[in-house]
């Protein structure tokens, strides 16, 4: 894949045609409110994890159209094969600096359907240019964060490591995919261009390959403890697996006369609860009790979970292709919905999309969300307007179930989850390392109930909006539909 200059032009064709309309109609630079949410938790889990943040403020921050992206624009056809765009219009785009202020969930935050997290308030051309690498950018990393976070709560503790690069879609993938796992929660990658990028540690030692390029599997392992003597982690199933661990053991019993470790075996294939039960007895017997049994072939959440309940003496897990490409859900279902337009008088009219389906009716308003939390735990989430920030008494109203309701009494720690991040296109947001990333995962998790983080019929965490905009949404959705009714029977 070329590596261009600009990312520009990383959007869909439509975003540039209606930013031409814009243009052409004279309202581009009419002010525009447009939130970033999904409806649904991914894997039919209880929670999703916010991912991608600062990979979106570095395309922000370089967000131009250079000398390249305009000639390319210029070369674009219509019907009647005249020029797509006015060269009017594409020397504004050149012109044309970013000037949106935007606010975002911080990575690594524990978030919920129908929750923003990103708005962006702006000229109106330019909110909409964001829609499509913004969603790129967010549901890609948000699913494999949250695909992270799930395998390494099955792992109860132990370390997993991240192996997809061979199985990614495309290298671009595999490395936001290796950030947005170790934010999730995993220890390590084997991805050394995501180490290097973003300051991941990196895990490995070698493959089948190795033993067969030897005339034995012990020969394979003296060798190669030789050459990386701190460094022994050897792969026992090329050819049969409790052998491979006596091989193992071997070469092991000879590092610790020398002072070094054997510091685990892997194992690839076969039956991972029994072959891991027998080589730990193995290795116990032989005196290697601290010798890790490190796991890989295709794993997921699921098939850790059970592994663990068949009492498998596997201390490391190796997972690759089921959470690089998220095997069994492959995209996030993130939506950018514009949801309010300031008027030439100077105020706010909310926005509002209708559909036959309840669930993809958009929302109304300059959002934030406040999450409430009592002795550490977090309790309820609201969804609100920031124009009522003086409410001191929440109601909140399931948007998919006007019956769920729950009152949040005052005195309730809170805090409200999208931070300034641009103001007026300057980055206002100092983004904290990957590592700070990775550990507010972990606490943002820890503030939950268990119950939201099984696999099965996960509890579902109280969000909802606030009273008076579910109020609102209902009261402009039936004008709107009055609106309609009337021009229809005109």
């Amino acid at each position: 894949m070329p590596n261009p200059s600009s990312l520009a032009l990383l959007t869909d064709l439509y975003q540039l045609t209606m930013a031409y309309t814009y243009w052409k109609s004279g309202t581009h630079n009419k002010q525009a409110v447009f939130h970033l949410y999904f409806r649904e938790n991914p894997f039919k889990g209880g929670f999703t994890i916010a991912c991608g943040l600062q990979t979106a403020v570095n395309f922000l921050s370089r967000f131009k159209f250079d000398d390249d992206d305009l000639r390319y624009l210029a070369t674009l056809r219509e019907g009647e094969d005249r020029p797509l765009f006015d060269d009017a219009f594409l020397k504004f785009l050149g012109r044309m600096k970013f000037e949106c202020d935007v606010a975002a969930v911080e990575e690594g935050t524990v978030v919920f359907p129908n929750e923003p997290l990103v708005r962006v308030t702006g000229p109106i051309l330019q909110g909409q240019l964001l829609e499509t690498p913004l969603l790129n950018i967010i549901n890609f990393q948000s699913l494999i964060a949250t695909k992270a976070a799930r395998v390494c709560f099955a792992a109860k503790g132990d370390p997993v490591l991240e192996f997809g690069l061979r199985r990614a879609q495309g290298y671009d993938g595999a490395v936001v995919a290796a950030r947005a796992a170790y934010i999730g929660g995993c220890a390590a990658t084997s991805n050394v261009l995501a180490g290097k990028l973003y300051g991941i540690p990196v895990k490995g030692t070698h493959a089948h390959s190795w033993i067969m390029s030897f005339p034995t599997e012990l020969e394979a392992f003296e060798e190669y403890a030789k050459a990386m003597p701190h460094n022994c982690h050897f792969l026992v199933d090329t050819y049969d697996t409790l052998n491979g661990v006596r091989n193992a053991i071997t070469v092991g019993k000879k590092l610790k006369a020398q002072g070094k470790k054997l510091l685990g075996v892997r194992i690839d294939s076969g039956d991972l609860a029994y072959l891991s039960q027998q080589a730990r007895r193995m290795l116990d017997e032989a005196g290697f009790n601290d010798t890790r049994i490190v796991a890989t072939n295709d794993l997921d959440e699921t098939i850790i979970e059970s592994l663990k309940d068949q009492d498998a003496k596997i201390s490391v897990w190796g997972v690759g292709t089921k959470l690089a490409t998220c095997y069994d859900q492959p995209a996030l279902g993130g939506i950018y919905k514009l949801s309010a337009i300031k008027t030439a008088g100077g105020q706010w009219e909310d926005k509002i999309k209708l559909s036959e389906n309840q669930s993809k009716t958009s929302h109304p308003g300059i959002l934030q969300v406040r999450r409430f939390s009592k002795d550490r735990k977090n309790v309820a989430d609201a969804v609100f307007d920031v124009r009522l920030e003086g409410t001191s008494e929440f109601t909140i109203i399931d948007p998919a179930d006007m019956t769920r309701k729950k009152i949040i009494p005052p005195g309730l720690e809170h805090e409200d989850l999208l931070v300034p991040v641009f103001a007026n296109g300057q980055c206002v947001y100092k983004s904290p390392d990957i590592g700070q990333m990775r550990a507010h995962t972990l606490e943002s998790l820890s503030r939950f109930d268990q119950s939201l983080k099984r696999f099965i019929n996960p509890h579902a965490y109280p969000v909802g909006f606030e009273r008076s905009l579910y109020e609102h949404k209902i009261d402009l959705i039936l004008q709107a539909r009055n609106q309609n009714d009337r021009a229809h029977h005109r």
